[in-house]
């Protein structure tokens, strides 16, 4: 299946030419979760703090499903 992921504020980092909110196409077998999907494109699982599917609020262990848009946030400080 072919999902969206789109990274912003910092974890861009982890991918090599892709700038902060640029789609990456990424192909997961059926059944895939946030997880693998996180272990597929090199991004560690503690830099992840917001996990965004198609607008949603989802966990680490959500299945994907094909056509699905998924937005990836670290944990963000600030005063």
């Amino acid at each position: 299946m072919r999902i969206e992921v789109r990274v912003f504020s910092g974890l861009e980092k982890f991918l090599p030419n892709k700038s902060f909110g640029e789609p990456l196409p990424v192909e997961l077998p059926e059944g895939g979760t946030i997880r693998d999907l996180l272990l597929k494109i090199g991004i560690p699982k503690d830099h992840v703090f917001t996990i965004l599917v198609d607008g949603k609020h989802r966990s680490f262990d959500y299945t994907v499903r094909d056509g699905e848009r998924i937005s990836l946030f670290p944990p963000v400080g600030g005063g």
